[in-house]
């Protein structure tokens, strides 16, 4: 099998995105669109990846800061396709030269392979689409017996070309031994006045290398993205593919047109998903978990059996087996739940460890706090864990009852078995299986009235 570099094309501005930010770094399920053609090119284990990269190029860069294993080549000017490929000549030492697009993010790995495939030993491969309207796009021209001759741009296509339906992806596989002499022969004699890569078909038919093509199983992969339209169609067609895995795995899924993946999910069996929730980072469903309307969900993991209700938010969480979570629920980072734990609406839980079958159902701050099992948190509780400039611990035992409206001053920490009154301020450590209040007592006021509105 032959060695392997890959080239994505980034350097361009993207004018009608109207944007300050660079093109290919606007992004689908949440990743940049040149980020998806690096994970892709990955698949296919390049000896290396080098990113052509020009307009906002210091932003493109900070985008894969830490990631080493990226070679830079800079296109100054954008002089075209074939003048940014040579940018990247210095680099490229491997048999096949794989050229990519930034802007072009759905392409299946699949696809790719099959088009390096179909350029083993020396051949130069193209991946064609044929369109029912080619408008646009650089056109496929064969010979009588079939054979591939060049690629004519669309502004260049005399009448006969340009009724030709197959067109150009501009997704080449190219033998690297050939390329330096066939860049240095590009002319710029064109209607845009730029250096085609596409030109390097010619030049290997003169010089006697086999010209192949292959096509993609669905035209979309090689769509590439120039506005904000065609941005949001291929948005809504990854998300659908995305919806369909899910399906086909056995999700269950409300409205596969109402949901956005933007990381990686996995899950176990009778998962339901219902319309409008965003799934981020890492998520990891068990099975038997219900999510219920409008849920965002970001590097969570939920155990089997839990119900997270509409409107609830969960962030870099863990939920057990069987819990109940909102409606109308935020979990914070931190947030470790156990088995059995309700958390209801409005209620707000960071940095907390919630022990098997706790509650907290209502209106409450959970926040730097250790909280047993079997424990009821009354409605409006909150734990004041910050004096303004530290944050300090809560503890609170098994089966302990905080009554409503409290305020638990950290540090601060509450006895197994313990009670605390409603409205009481605990400020002191609570001791185990006692009732503590904390609050001023009830005083009435003989014969007091009300203030009266004075007549002007």
């Amino acid at each position: 099998m032959s060695s392997l570099d890959v080239v994505i094309l980034a350097a361009g501005m993207g004018k009608r995105m109207y944007s300050s930010l660079p093109k290919v770094l606007h992004a689908i399920a949440g990743k940049p669109l040149v980020g998806h053609v690096v994970d892709t090119a990955r698949t296919l284990a390049p000896a290396q990846i080098v990113v052509v990269y020009g307009h906002g190029g210091d932003q493109v860069q900070a985008a894969f800061a830490g990631d080493t294993a990226l070679h830079w080549a800079l296109q100054a000017q954008q002089l075209g396709t074939g003048h940014a490929l040579a940018q990247a000549l210095p680099y490229l030492k491997s048999d096949v030269t794989l050229m990519l697009y930034g802007d072009v993010p759905l392409t299946r790995a699949e696809t790719l392979k099959a088009l390096l495939a179909a350029a083993e030993g020396g051949k130069l491969g193209i991946l064609t689409v044929t369109l029912a309207n080619p408008t646009g796009y650089g056109r496929i021209v064969r010979n009588d017996a079939g054979a591939v001759q060049s690629i004519v741009e669309q502004k260049d296509a005399s009448p006969a070309q340009a009724a030709i339906c197959e067109i150009n992806t501009g997704i080449l596989a190219l033998p690297t031994a050939r390329l330096a002499q066939w860049l240095a022969e590009l002319k710029n004699d064109n209607a845009q006045g730029e250096y085609y890569a596409t030109d390097l078909i010619a030049l290997a038919v003169r010089d006697g290398v086999a010209v192949v093509t292959t096509q993609p199983a669905d035209a979309w992969e090689a769509e590439g993205i120039n506005n904000k339209v065609q941005l949001a169609q291929l948005e809504r067609i990854h998300q659908l593919n995305q919806a369909q895995a899910l399906l086909t795995a056995g999700v269950t899924l409300a409205d596969p047109a109402r949901l956005d993946i933007r990381g990686r999910v996995v899950h176990g069996k009778d998962v339901f998903i219902d319309v409008n929730c965003v799934l981020e980072g890492e998520v990891s469903l068990g099975d038997g978990v219900q999510i219920g309307a409008n849920c965002v969900l970001k590097n969570v993991w939920i155990a089997d059996g839990a119900v997270i209700h509409p409107f609830s938010h969960l962030e870099n969480a863990e939920v057990g087996a069987g819990s109940l979570i909102g409606p109308y629920a935020r979990l914070r980072p931190g947030a470790v739940l156990e088995e059995g734990v309700h958390v209801g609406n409005f209620v707000e839980v960071k940095k907390s460890t919630l022990g098997a079958g706790t509650k907290v159902n209502h209106l409450s701050y959970i926040g730097d706090a250790q909280i047993g099992s079997g424990t009821n948190i009354g409605a409006g509780t909150i734990t004041c864990n910050y004096d303004g400039v530290n944050k300090s611990l809560t503890t609170i035992g098994d089966n302990v009852f905080i009554g409503s409206n409290n305020c638990l001053v950290a540090p601060v920490t509450i006895g197994d078995g313990a009670t605390t009154g409603a409205g009481s301020v605990i400020s002191k450590n609570a001791p185990a299986g006692e009732l503590t209040l904390g609050r001023a007592r009830q005083v009435t006021i003989a014969g007091w009235k009300r203030p009266v509105k004075h007549s002007k």
